[in-house]
């Protein structure tokens, strides 16, 4: 059986190839649009046929600089959410090299992202025996 693929898909396998030089890259259907991975880090998405990339406070003024626009959408309550993406210089969607310093700030932000995650999921069992005092890992033996 034939698939037919829609202009989304032809720009997701383009992201794909742009966002590839950071190493193995897989998009996923998400939202309407796409989510972009590098070795299993999110940094990427697209929405309405536009790259962002992901940023955050050691990254957002370089993106700034350059022009780049925030991904803003509008919440249920009618106000306009903006979160941390922004989209990606013109100039970078023309080639994998071009796109290359920026796809690293976004894998930057992405990995200072999951390790503040990590460190937010402390397994319980753990923490519960990080604050027994001496005595009370002694009758516990």
């Amino acid at each position: 059986m034939a698939t037919i693929s829609s202009p989304k898909d032809e720009f997701a396998r383009y992201c794909v190839e742009l966002l590839g030089s950071l190493g193995p890259t897989r998009s996923r259907r998400m939202f309407g649009g796409y989510g972009f991975y590098v070795d299993d880090v999110f940094i990427a998405l697209i929405f309405q046929e536009r790259l962002y990339l992901k940023a955050d406070d050691a990254t957002r003024a370089r993106f700034e600089q350059s022009g780049c626009q925030p991904f803003v959408y509008e919440g249920g309550d009618g106000k306009s959410v903006s979160i941390s993406y922004y989209t990606a210089p013109d100039e970078a969607m023309e080639s994998p090299a071009l796109m290359r310093p920026w796809a690293r700030l976004a894998m930057e932000a992405g990995l200072r992202a999951a390790a503040a995650k990590a460190r937010k999921t402390v397994k319980p069992r753990a923490a519960a025996a990080k604050t027994k005092t001496p005595a009370a890992k002694r009758a516990a033996r």
